[in-house]
């Protein structure tokens, strides 16, 4: 697929697959159970706080070290780095979990390693990069992206529809629908990267690219 080509401190960036596994689409919805529940092991006391509809906007991002991180900027200007490193890799271990879900990867989702998705996320210069207050009223200042997300995953969710039963037929991922659906993906995790992971100040752009 195209490489992203605006220049943010947060990217995503998924291979297209060839081909895809007839069998192992059919089955998705059970194949992924035991991976998800590890996921939502990780993640439960998130789902418990937040509307079903907010989780889908930030691609399942729960049980990061939000609060705490939001304090420590606040009062101390510093982002542990070890806080970061956990929220990363939770990150990617749910995008790697989402994106087989939705049929985009046959592998299934390792806990730890890269696989096909891949997110760069750059650990943030607090003193010269971050402002004390922004984490106070970024999740409001990004409310427009969450109406606009909202109505996108909509989108996304046919688009997977259409893409099962394409690959039940071809053994393929439409490549429109999937450059579609990563680029959702990848707004969205510029949107999470802005207003939960607390790694950038730079408003995300309106953009799939």
């Amino acid at each position: 697929m195209a490489e992203p080509t605006i220049d943010y401190p947060v990217n995503l960036d998924i291979d297209y697959p060839e081909k895809l596994d007839r069998l192992s689409t059919f089955f998705r919805i059970i194949i992924i159970i035991p991976i998800f529940v590890i996921l939502g092991l990780l993640t439960n006391g998130y789902y418990e706080k937040m509307p079903v509809e907010n989780w889908k906007i930030i691609f399942m991002g729960g049980g990061i070290v939000f609060v705490p991180t939001l304090l420590m900027i606040l009062f101390r200007k510093k982002y542990p780095k070890w806080w970061f490193d956990w929220n990363l890799e939770l990150t990617k271990f749910s995008y790697r979990v989402f994106s087989y879900l939705i049929l985009l990867r046959d592998e299934y989702p390792s806990t730890d390693e890269e696989q096909a998705i891949h997110i760069d996320i750059k650990f943030p210069d607090v003193q010269n990069e971050l402002k004390r207050g922004m984490p106070l009223v970024k999740w409001l200042l990004a409310i427009p992206h969450y109406i606009v997300l909202w109505f996108l995953f909509v989108v996304v969710t046919v688009f997977t529809i259409i893409s099962w039963f394409a690959i039940l037929f071809t053994g393929k991922y439409p490549k429109g629908l999937f450059d579609f659906v990563v680029g959702v993906m990848r707004w969205g995790l510029r949107v999470q990267a802005y207003a939960f992971l607390l790694t950038t100040d730079r408003y995300p752009p309106f953009s799939m690219t």
